[in-house]
């Protein structure tokens, strides 16, 4: 099925050029859908400045931020498939029609902050394991080359009222993705999933079309959300904004080791990179929140308990609904258990 739909796309793209392996003298074309205020800009910067000092200029990277080589998660997909676009950066949404298992990321409170996440996605086989799904279902075509951040944690943001537990959701008109996870999350809670483009969510809130969304403080301050009347912010965190960074699996492999190593170290490079810019960027967006009328609430641990019990029919829906879904989540949770207990062992023998 997924190979099928990724097929239809690559036709309909129209753009199959063949994809030629230089020894040196290398060009990559990266692309991100975002703006240069995005943690994904800030991630290929870093990315363009070590591969192409790290290769003595042999190997060039090219940025094109923004809709000048696609628009849509699938359509850029399609492009790095047919070599097209050698990079792109795809939130777990603009992926899931292709990779529905990375979807795992947007399950709520299956992390507890960045440190627990960061640990899975750089000292477990996680990456590692999506990465070989993806190849397969993409008959070899888009490999996955790392995992890293694009905007912190999701909270809930809406224009009514402070949300302390699951029973202030009720009713609550919430902007969600057009997709099935986010949809059976917001029914879980007792939410009216109301599916909204993100370029459409500004007025969407100004007219009460919608009433709430579930995103990270960056975001909502860079679109100037609090301007068509968001005001209430709830910090329960409760699913990892993660940025999934494809390539073309054949430009990878046709270059030599030597290079692969550039690229592969690049790639850990724009990673911690993406890890830090939303910690920075949070400090002075959570000031201009609560400058622009905005009030934040935390949720005590016994709260937090009462919104994950209500979303269990979002894991539920995953283990039934999505391909390769039981192991992705089983082994997910293997991987957060060996987390928690390695960070918690570091955490007793630094108080020693």
């Amino acid at each position: 099925m997924l190979k099928t739909t990724l097929k239809s796309l690559l036709v309909a793209t129209m753009l199959a050029a063949p994809v030629t392996a230089f020894a040196q003298d290398i060009t990559l074309r990266a692309t991100a859908t975002s703006n240069e205020d995005d943690e994904d800009y800030d991630g290929l910067v870093v990315f363009k400045n070590f591969v192409e000092n790290a290769s003595n200029g042999a190997i060039a990277v090219d940025l094109f931020i923004g809709t000048q080589l696609c628009t849509r998660g699938d359509e850029c997909l399609a492009g790095v498939a047919d070599g097209s676009i050698d990079i792109f950066v795809s939130t777990s949404g603009g992926a899931a029609g292709l990779f529905p298992y990375i979807q795992v990321l947007d399950l709520p409170y299956l992390m507890d902050g960045d440190r627990e996440a960061e640990y899975i996605l750089t000292q477990t086989s996680f990456t590692r394991e999506i990465r070989d799904l993806a190849l397969a279902d993409s008959d070899g075509l888009i490999r996955l080359m790392s995992i890293g951040n694009t905007g912190g944690w999701r909270g809930y943001a809406n224009t009514l009222r402070r949300v302390e537990t699951p029973a202030d959701l009720v009713g609550m008109k919430m902007r969600t993705v057009p997709a099935d996870l986010p949809q059976t999350l917001a029914t879980a809670l007792g939410m009216a999933p109301t599916p909204i483009a993100w370029p459409e969510l500004f007025t969407s809130l100004q007219t009460g079309v919608v009433e709430g969304t579930a995103n990270g403080i960056t975001d909502i301050m860079n679109m100037r959300f609090t301007d068509a009347g968001l005001k209430y912010l709830t910090l329960d965190n409760h699913s990892y904004m993660g940025a999934f960074w494809w390539m073309n699996n054949d430009r990878f492999m046709g270059m030599s080791d030597a290079h692969k190593r550039i690229i592969l170290d690049g790639f850990d490079a724009l990673q911690q990179a993406t890890f830090a810019s939303p910690k920075r960027k949070e400090i002075a967006a959570y000031e201009a929140f609560r400058a622009a009328g905005g009030e934040i609430y935390v949720p005590t641990d016994e709260q937090k308990a009462m919104f994950k019990d209500a979303a269990d029919p979002a894991f539920d829906w995953f283990r039934n609904n999505v391909p390769h879904g039981p192991e992705v989540l089983d082994s997910f949770m293997a991987h957060a258990a060996a987390a928690n207990e390695a960070i918690e062992a570091a955490r007793q023998a630094d108080m020693e």
